[in-house]
Order: C-alpha cells, then structure tokens, then sequence
C-alpha cells in the first residue's frame, strides 16, 4: 500500500511538473487546473474571513516567529529554523519549536487514554519529541524534521501537535517558553505570528507558476506581502536583482537576506565518525534520497568532486526498510562503489543497520548567509535583548 500510494505521488508530481508527456497526463493537467481556481478562490476567502477577524486568530502572549513559505516543499526550511532557534537560545530566550509533524505517527488512542488513567495525564497533549533536555521520541513518532531539530537543538524545546495554538500552551505553561518557532507557518493563520519569515528558492521562487493542484502554489505570489523577513535560499552566489525585483512587485518593505545551504562534513551512520568534505573528492559513491528535490543533493555531491556511480531516490519524507537499504548497499558492493551518501534528513528514516558491506554518510548542511548579514545580525539582538522586540499588533 505504501509503494502504491508513493507511486500515486511520484506521478501526480511529474504530471504537476510536466515531466509527463501525452493527452492523460494533459487531461489531467486540464482538470487540476479547475480544480486550482477553486483553491485558489478557497485559500483568499479564509485569510479574508481572518483579516476581517470574522474568524479569530489566538495570541499567546509572547513573541510567534513563523518560518514558512509559499510553495510546498523544497526550500530548505529546516535548516533555517535550527540556525534561528539556535541563535535565540544562545541569546537566552526560551525558545520552543512548534510543528505539526509531517507523516509523523502519533501514539494509539488507547495506549494516550492509558496514560490518562496510569499516569494523569491529558489524552490530547502534544508529542514532545525534545523537553530541552533530553530526546523522548524517535523519528517515526516525531516526525523526521522535528525530530533532527531536537536532535541538533539542546536547551530547545520541540513539539509536535497538528492543533500548534494548544501546543504554543503546552510550551508556555510546562516548559516556561517565550519565543515560539511555528515550523511552516505560512499559512497557520489561527495563530497570530509576530514576525513572519518567509522562503523563496531562487532556483524556483514561485514553483511552476501554479497554484495546488494544478502546481505547487499554496497561496499567490501576492500573499508574498504578509512576510515581515524573506530568505532567498540556495543563491549560488550570482546576481539575484532580477528575482529581488520581482519579490519587490508583492512587497516592498520585507528584509531580505539572500542566504545558501552549505555542506559541512560527512558523519558516518554507524559509527558517528566525522570525515571532511574533501573525503568526496574522487570518491565512487552511490547517492540515496527521499526528499522533495533530489537533483539539488546529487549536483551538490558532483560539485564536492564525488563520482556517482549510482543514485536512488524516493518520494519526499520516504520512510525506509531494512530491506531497501541492505538491497541499495548490495548493489553498491557490485559496482565497487565506495560509500553511500545519504542527507541528514534521511539519515533519521533510515533503520539501523550493524556492519553494512558498503559504508553509510550522511551529509550535514547548514545555512550560510551571503547578503544581510547585518540584517540578521540586528534582528537576532532585538529579538533577545530585554525589551528590544515589543510584539507587532499583526492580525494573524
């Protein structure tokens, strides 16, 4: 049912992207485009009902930082939350990171309800994948993303609740938090944000143009001007005026801060040992992916100098088998392939596996900023110095 239901994705995804030629997939290209008017009407009437305050967003009290974007999937965000998370707690805040959990698999009803009698606690509380201290859930209950944030983020708390107004609670009144992160908070408008951070990838700011389903738009380009901040992520250094300009047209008076994801070092899976990037130089590898875009960590590894003699990729948030991962490293060992290089987002869904004939790295990235460094930097000693960020007035 999985591979099935993966390989639905995997086709409505080339068909979305126009990878997929003829008259069915134009048909149903045709046919999700109707479909995306009625989103599109949808999505503009519910932030209406909101900003009209028809509909009531919750405040908390304290400062909201949303990080979110307007495509799904693809921009890099993770990485963006932990440099921000991090940079608030070294600065003394409290700082609690509300998710939602994609894919994540919540504890049964029966075995929550047993815990309210055994253990009086509430049925309906957020998984706490990190209390600040210690790491309680594994990935497949957390959530792969949630789950590498607390794993990277001590003295962070992390949480994962769809319901992310009680889990903002849960942080403020169990763990005594006064900044909280909503992971992909775009469009979670039934919390008011105090500063919104907003992704564009330069490599494809607005997705194909489209809004859901039709393309990967979850709200149009002119919802842009929500954004309090925008990151233009994976720059590669080049001129970005005319993607700047165009961001200019839905807001004028964002921060932008133009920023890269920049391969740090290679850990081994098994054994946690930390090799240099340079060990890829000229190195046989076999790349293994199930993110949203795979092409970018491949042409990352060509870029490092390693050479690809085979790649396997999946569905984005693709949770792996023993038995696909002892089948890729088999076909490795044929092929004489040196290592196996995997994300580090993967590397948190892949099973444990002693002794593999063929070794196991995973590739840690982390956010370099290119442009703005002073802007970041201001923003960071607002945000923790005692009374430098007074919360705006923002209606969501």
């Amino acid at each position: 049912m999985r591979r099935w239901i993966e390989g639905l994705e995997t086709f409505a995804i080339d068909v979305i992207l126009e990878r997929r030629a003829g008259k069915r997939a134009g048909i149903l290209r045709f046919f999700l485009a109707g479909l995306a008017k009625i989103y599109r009407a949808i999505v503009q009437i519910r932030l209406a009902l909101y900003s009209h305050r028809i509909f009531r967003s919750h405040s908390h009290g304290v400062l909201v930082i949303s990080v979110g974007n307007l495509t799904v999937g693809g921009t890099g965000k993770t990485p963006v939350v932990e440099m921000l998370a991090r940079a608030l707690q070294q600065g003394g805040r409290r700082v609690a990171i509300l998710s939602r959990g994609y894919k994540s698999v919540p504890k049964p009803f029966l075995l929550r309800l047993l815990d309210r009698v055994t253990r009086r606690k509430k049925v309906f509380t957020p998984r706490v994948v990190s209390d600040g201290v210690s790491l309680l859930l594994d990935s497949r209950t957390a959530g792969d993303e949630p789950f590498m944030l607390a794993n990277n983020l001590r003295g962070v708390v992390v949480l994962v609740d769809r319901d992310r107004v009680r889990s903002g609670i849960h942080a403020i009144e169990e763990f005594g938090s006064d900044v909280l992160i909503l992971d992909d908070g775009f469009q979670y408008v039934k919390m008011r944000h105090g500063l919104e951070i907003t992704l564009i990838d330069r490599q494809a700011p607005f997705g194909n143009e489209h809004m859901l389903p039709r393309g990967t738009l979850r709200e149009p380009p002119e919802n842009l001007r929500r954004a309090t901040h925008i990151f233009l992520t994976k720059c590669d250094g080049s001129d970005n005026a005319e993607i700047i300009s165009r961001i200019r047209r839905y807001n004028r008076t964002a921060d932008i801060i133009e920023c890269t994801h920049r391969p740090k070092h290679l850990k081994d899976f098994v054994t946690g040992e930390v090799r240099p990037l340079e060990y890829l130089k000229g190195l046989k590898i076999g790349a293994l992916s199930g993110i949203a875009v795979p092409e970018s960590f491949e042409q990352a590894l060509a870029g490092l100098g390693a050479e690809l003699e085979l790649t396997q990729s999946y569905a984005d948030h693709h949770r792996y088998s023993l038995k696909e991962i002892e089948r890729f490293v088999r076909r490795c060992a044929r092929r004489n392939v040196d290592a196996v290089i995997t994300t580090e987002k993967d590397a948190v869904r892949i099973p444990r596996i002693m002794n593999p004939e063929v070794p196991i790295l995973y590739m840690r990235v982390e956010i370099e900023i290119l442009a703005g460094q002073e802007t970041w930097s201001r923003l960071v000693e607002r945000l923790t110095q005692p009374g430098g960020y007074k919360i705006p007035a923002r209606l969501y």
